[in-house]
């Protein structure tokens, strides 16, 4: 399963997350959509509206955005 966080590295919300999945060892693909075109494309269709809500973390087809911590956890667990 692949776990994805969608953000920009000047976002501290989304740094944060991605310091969380490194602490907690998770094997994730940090997408940085200020930075690749084709992740913003990507992030902007898991949602109807079409923007980049970001930071966004993709656990397999689970999507949450500004997740807390346990819910994070929850998902991992329930899908890894």
């Amino acid at each position: 399963m692949v776990v994805k966080l969608f953000g920009h590295r000047d976002c501290h919300k989304t740094m944060i997350y991605h310091s969380y999945l490194k602490e907690k060892g998770i094997q994730f693909v940090f997408l940085d959509v200020h930075e690749n075109e084709s992740a913003a494309d990507e992030l902007k269709s898991l949602y109807l509206n079409g923007k980049l809500n970001f930071p966004t973390i993709l656990i397999g087809a689970k999507k949450l955005r500004n997740p807390k911590f346990t819910d994070i956890d929850k998902w991992l667990k329930k899908l890894l």
